[in-house]
């Protein structure tokens, strides 16, 4: 295996009551590659991604980690994280606890949580909004504290899972300018979008 081949999907199929959304798929994914995956609902798209996260086991086929068989992996224990559609933050904690949650779930010293979470805020240009209520946030704030959560892990991959999709036109741009700053640090990306738009960011390492 080519060792800049991060996760492969061989010989994938998938069947959800008697049908098959996913029909022998064979994909290479490079690390520091940004992968989109682009098409209309209903073609694979999202059960792709669920399947690298762990979400999902396919009816048969293997999901590889760097030449690893992670399939039936749980998703705690990839070195994956997703962000997703409805943004999946807390309403009942603020900014700063919705970033800090899983760092929390590690048991890391508050100083380590507050510099981590500031710094992650930053990336996302949420600086200064800490102990905002999550009720207080536009929907593209929302998705960006979901991006900073996501990001607070150190994943080796990123999932974005329609990302702009439930965002007002107005909103979609500050979303996609971050994902535009995580590809030019060379992290491994893979979004899925029924959108044109977004498929520029596919060429931003060439």
């Amino acid at each position: 295996m080519n060792n800049s081949v991060i996760v492969s999907l061989r010989d994938i199929v998938v069947d959800f009551d008697g049908q098959r959304i996913l029909d022998g798929l064979n994909l290479d994914i490079h690390d520091k590659e940004f992968v989109t995956l682009l098409g209309p609902s209903g073609c694979g798209k999202t059960t792709t991604l669920r399947l690298i996260a762990g979400f999902l086991e396919p009816t048969s086929g293997k999901v590889l980690l760097k030449g690893e068989d992670i399939t039936g992996v749980p998703p705690y224990k990839r070195p994956v994280n997703t962000v997703f559609q409805k943004y999946a933050l807390f309403p009942h904690l603020n900014v700063f606890e919705n970033v800090a949650f899983g760092l929390r779930l590690k048991k890391m010293d508050e100083e380590t949580i507050r510099r981590k979470v500031r710094d992650m805020l930053e990336v996302v240009g949420l600086k200064g909004f800490e102990r905002r209520s999550i009720s207080q946030m536009s929907g593209g704030q929302q998705q960006r504290v979901a991006i900073a959560r996501a990001l607070n892990m150190h994943p080796k991959i990123m999932l974005l899972d329609e990302p702009t999709s439930a965002l007002d036109p107005e909103m979609v741009n500050e979303v996609l300018d971050v994902i535009k700053s995580l590809a030019e640090t060379n992290m491994t990306i893979v979004m899925v979008t029924h959108e044109m738009g977004p498929v520029s960011y596919t060429h931003l390492r060439a």
